[in-house]
């Protein structure tokens, strides 16, 4: 996913997803669904999330799932001021599964 290429704007994506700043609900609905761990990175306005989930988790059921829980709605139209998708755009239709083309311990 790319962010609004504007260093302000970046700032506060990179604040609001701070330790500090992340709103304890979004955490416990990521875990809820079945994630196990997620890490976003950035580079310049370029965002990569990885996840790590169980062998058996469906992405499409965990992403319906998540789109109901506490302040999800919220935290997404919060969120959208800073990406470059559309502003009613929930988690699944944002974030899309990549390809993985190289591994280096195959």
């Amino acid at each position: 996913m790319d962010l609004r290429d504007e260093p302000a704007l970046i700032a506060r994506y990179r604040k609001a997803h701070s330790q500090e700043e992340a709103w304890p609900e979004i955490r416990e609905g990521i875990r809820q669904v079945g994630i196990l761990e997620m890490e976003v990175y950035i580079q310049g306005n370029r965002l990569v999330m990885i996840v790590e989930t169980p062998l058996d988790f469906n992405w499409d059921e965990a992403m319906s799932r998540l789109a109901t829980l506490p302040r999800q709605a919220e935290w997404e139209e919060f969120v959208a001021q800073f990406q470059q998708c559309d502003k009613n755009a929930t988690s699944d239709q944002k974030w899309r599964m990549m390809e993985r083309i190289f591994y280096l311990y195959e």
